[in-house]
């Protein structure tokens, strides 16, 4: 199923943790289309302020720092790099303090309206697999395909640690577990399109399923829709 066959667009949204990148990258590789990580845009610009000393939480220095930030995605084969500034952030944006950055910069109205530009912009040429936490329900609300992708609480934390682990870094399992519940309420409580199961989206809990079965799950879904 090649970009040339078919021009869709697949929304993921769920709560941190829940496996959206992981899958929706080995979803990209194996239908030949763009994988589109919104996440990473909303760190970046949170990377952004801390490096510039802002407040992840001061809504008017963020918004005043937009202008600051020139953003370039570059898709690639599963997956895409992030520049911020000329300067390749893609690993760098990936730590439990950019998450939560981005998840306060996320709550502010202005920072969502710039990104959703780019994000609508990416699908406009071409057939992508987009995640986050508004795919569905904002961003491309007439997405073909919309899946909200769960888990319980204690499996997200354990993929956090095993992806830090991966990293060299360590946390402690009780803290990293209190960081992704409070960024759950952050998500899930913000004025602006908060983290929500759009009414058409198929849910799909990933609990005790390995990347390969959510993966195969994703797909399954996708046929269908797509017959």
């Amino acid at each position: 199923m090649k970009d040339t066959e078919l021009h869709f667009a697949i929304a993921v949204d769920g709560p941190a943790g829940s496996g959206k990148s992981t899958v929706a990258k080995a979803v990209a590789k194996k239908l030949g289309i763009i994988y589109v990580d919104t996440g990473a845009m909303y760190r970046t610009v949170a990377l952004h302020c801390m490096e510039k000393g802002i407040s992840t939480k001061d809504e008017p220095a963020v918004v005043a720092a937009l202008d600051e930030i020139q953003m370039e995605i570059q898709p690639e084969e599963g997956g895409q790099r992030i520049f911020l500034n000329g300067e390749d952030v893609t690993a760098k944006i990936r730590t439990p303090e950019i998450g939560q950055g981005a998840s306060d910069v996320g709550v502010f109205q202005k920072v969502r309206e710039r990104m959703v530009e780019l994000q609508r912009n990416l699908a406009g040429s071409h057939s992508v697999i987009m995640d986050g936490r508004d795919i569905g329900t904002a961003v491309l609300p007439d997405a073909q395909i919309k899946i909200y992708l769960d888990a319980d609480v204690d499996e997200r934390t354990r993929r956090r640690m095993g992806e830090l682990l991966e990293k060299g870094e360590k946390e402690e399992f009780s803290l990293l577990r209190e960081k992704i519940i409070k960024r759950d309420e952050n998500d899930m409580n913000r004025v602006h399109s908060p983290l929500k199961k759009a009414r058409d989206a198929v849910l799909l809990d990933s609990t005790g399923m390995n990347v390969e079965e959510a993966t195969q799950a994703v797909l399954d879904i996708v046929a269908e829709k797509l017959k």
